[in-house]
């Protein structure tokens, strides 16, 4: 199994419609490494659903349902997009402040490269920061 990072802004889908809606596509990503980094997800896979610009934290847990195929939103087929379902809502959602102040994350991806929309975590980054969010 691998680990991501998605990151939405909350007006455009915040985790709470994913929530109600109970599964989603993941589409739009015009970025070459974040596209490749959609490729590389499998079903199954989890991914942190982090808000971007306004709460700029990690809300919950996805779960890949469907591996990448061609992004509706493009006749393009360079760009794809895959299928994500709610696993669990965090008991306290991890700020990216928390995440900076945490120096076992220093070299995570959404730091390093903080404009990147999907980001490739390793097991031990998606371990810490799910103990962060545990009250």
């Amino acid at each position: 199994m691998n680990f991501w990072l998605m990151k939405s802004e909350p007006y455009k889908y915040p985790w709470v419609q994913l929530l109600k809606d109970k599964s989603t596509f993941w589409d739009g990503v015009r970025n070459y490494q974040a596209r490749n980094n959609l490729r590389a997800m499998e079903i199954g896979d989890q991914c942190f659903f982090y808000h971007s610009n306004e709460d700029k934290a990690i809300m919950g847990i996805a779960e890949v349902i469907k591996a990448s195929y061609q992004d509706p939103s493009t006749l393009d087929p360079n760009w794809v997009s895959v299928d994500i379902a709610p696993i669990k809502t965090l008991d306290k959602p991890v700020t990216l402040a928390a995440i900076k102040a945490n120096p076992e994350l220093a070299m995570i991806g959404i730091i390093k490269q903080s404009r990147l929309s999907v980001v490739a975590l390793k097991p031990e980054e998606f371990e810490i920061i799910f103990k962060m969010s545990k009250k």
